[in-house]
């Protein structure tokens, strides 16, 4: 548990930084926002970020590799890299919406052990580090007691995405979200890193996310798992990668955050149809 918490301040470090320029950026009038090829928008802000944060792992970690969303994979000399999403949720930050957030992991292997979200509009951060627990501030988290599906929360990203993904991508499975949603007590479409980290601090119990990419969900599969929760595909699977898709770490993949009593919910495909 030390070495992985010992990741923590450097990435706290990093992210006081993203969120100054976050804010900076935040509602001005003029910000700079493009269309990339994949058809997903990028900000000036986005693009600030990252180029900040991968001269600080060079300059403090230069063995670390970092893969982050803009652009994308840089190996390091050693096993651990960083993965960053500098800005979750660019759409709502180019729209003065601010639900959005600096996403950072370390992954050692194939092992997140340290992860952080940070959502300086919202003045909050959540931070985990493997076998140390996780933490919305000073306070440590804990997934919600709720047993019954009747009597969750189930939090969702786009609807418009839950049967399809992006033009080009296919999801990982079907997902009849709307029958989901009948069967829980109530939905929230609060989307992206927000829904999770909710059910991370016991919120709610359900977070569907119908594509993701690794970036997307790096630090927040073991803030999930540190407050006892479990972070997998619509499948099961407990990887930030999609095996359907032959494992490129660029693949779009449905993400789900539950209780980790609710094993057999994994399986949302078996959601009776309409």
């Amino acid at each position: 548990m030390t070495k992985e918490r010992e990741w923590l301040p450097f990435l706290n470090d990093l992210a006081n930084r993203a969120d100054e320029i976050a804010l900076r950026w935040f509602g001005a009038p003029s910000l700079p926002v493009r269309e990339k090829p994949d058809r997903t928008p990028v900000t000036a802000a986005d693009e600030e970020i990252e180029e900040a944060i991968r001269s600080l792992v060079q300059a403090r970690h230069p063995e670390l590799g970092v893969y982050g969303e803009e652009r994308g994979i840089s190996p390091g000399a050693g096993v651990a890299r960083l993965i960053l999403d500098p800005i979750d949720g660019t759409v709502n930050f180019a729209r003065r919406i601010p639900i959005f957030a600096t996403l950072m992991a370390i992954e050692v292997g194939e092992e997140i052990v340290a992860g952080l979200v940070s959502a300086p509009a919202l003045g909050s951060r959540w931070t985990a580090a493997r076998g140390g627990g996780a933490y919305h501030g000073e306070r440590r988290m804990r997934v919600s007691g709720v047993e019954r599906l009747e009597e969750a929360t189930l939090f969702h990203g786009s609807l418009a995405e839950s049967r399809a993904g992006r033009e080009g991508e296919e999801n990982a499975a079907p997902l009849n979200l709307l029958a989901l949603a009948r069967r829980c007590a109530r939905s929230r479409g609060f989307g992206d890193f927000l829904q999770h980290v909710l059910v991370a601090q016991g919120s709610g119990e359900i977070a569907i996310d119908p594509s993701v990419r690794p970036y997307d969900l790096a630090p927040l599969l073991v803030i999930v798992e540190e407050a006892g929760g479990r972070a997998t595909s619509l499948e099961g699977e407990r990887s930030i990668y999609s095996a359907r898709s032959t494992g490129e770490p660029w693949s779009a993949r449905t993400a789900v955050s539950t209780m980790r009593r609710w094993r057999r919910f994994a399986a949302l495909p078996a959601v009776p149809p309409l």
